[in-house]
This record gives C-alpha cells, sequence and structure tokens, in this order.
C-alpha cells in the first residue's frame, strides 16, 4: 500500500513536467528594453465628437489588464502607443416594413504607431479597422447609448487584437 502511494505521488509530481505542460501567457516577442508603454489620449480626425474617450479607455484597460508591460505617463514610458482616429462610418443595415432603421453598422479606421521614447517607429498600423452592429430605436437617448455602447465595444476589441499583435507578432 506504501509503494502503491509512493510510486502514485512521484508519477503526480513527475507527470506534469515530462508531458510538457508550462504556464502560458507571460510570453512575448516584444524587443528587449520595452517594459513600460503609454497610451496618450487618441487623436480625433472624425467629425464624430468624442470617439477618442472610448478608443484610449480601450487600449488603457486592455494593456493594464495583461499587466506584461507597466502603463506609465508619457515622461517616464519605454514606448508610445499613439492612435488616431482616421475614419468613422455609420449605416443602416436592416428596416422594418415602414422603412424605418432597425440596425445600425458602426464601422471606425484607425493609424496606429509604437514609438520608442527616441521617436524611433518600431511599428505602425495604417487603416485598422473594426466593426459592430448596434439596434435602432425610436427613442433618441436609447439609440444614442446603444450607439455609444458599440462604439465602447469596438474600442475594447480593438485594443485586444492590437495587444495581441504587441505580444505575439511584434
Amino acid at each position: 500500500m506504501r509503494y502503491a502511494l509512493c510510486v502514485f505521488l512521484c508519477f503526480s509530481f513527475f507527470m506534469p513536467l515530462g508531458c510538457g505542460y508550462q504556464m502560458v501567457g507571460k510570453e512575448t516577442h516584444v524587443p528587449p528594453g520595452l517594459n513600460s508603454l503609454a497610451v496618450p489620449t487618441f487623436k480625433n480626425q472624425t467629425f464624430e465628437p468624442g470617439i477618442e474617450v472610448p478608443f484610449t479607455q480601450g487600449f488603457l484597460k486592455e494593456f493594464i489588464r495583461d499587466r506584461r508591460v507597466n502603463v506609465v505617463d508619457r515622461k517616464e514610458a519605454d514606448s508610445i502607443l499613439e492612435g488616431a482616429i482616421k475614419a468613422f462610418y455609420i449605416f443602416s443595415v436592416s428596416y422594418d416594413k415602414s422603412g424605418l432603421a432597425l440596425e445600425y453598422e458602426i464601422r471606425v479606421v484607425l493609424d496606429l504607431t509604437l514609438k520608442k521614447r527616441t521617436g524611433e517607429v518600431l511599428w505602425e498600423e495604417k487603416n485598422f479597422s473594426e466593426t459592430r452592429w448596434f439596434r435602432a430605436s425610436s427613442d433618441v437617448l436609447t439609440n444614442e447609448a446603444n450607439k455609444a455602447a458599440a462604439l465602447q465595444q469596438i474600442g475594447r476589441f480593438a485594443a485586444e487584437r492590437i495587444r495581441n499583435r504587441f505580444f505575439y507578432n511584434f
């Protein structure tokens, strides 16, 4: 009985080591020396007021949540991720029998640049786009709230995609 218990414990201890199990989520392909990141407020080059807010917040939250680089003030950062919102499109995509819009599609186009503190460009992503749909409402406030929620989703999903590129496809 003791022998079986000993074999079981040894097997339980050494099995994970020999089977290729490893902790994941901390690997990165970012160049050495980039330990901190600043994400200044995105530039809004559209006519949609306040659109830069959900994008800046989405990118800040995504990199803070990930914790592989420290998100710090621009003066302290090794690298700076700058974003510009180049275009904002909104289209009605479905209608009811009377011709009123039931759903809208929002498409946002961004330019993103990662620079070292010295100004050297590490990578650029031009014309990066993300799209979401939202339900239309006859109530203007509800419609605007649905649009704002869709913009927050776009900001969050764009930030996730760029974070993945930042750490895995550099």
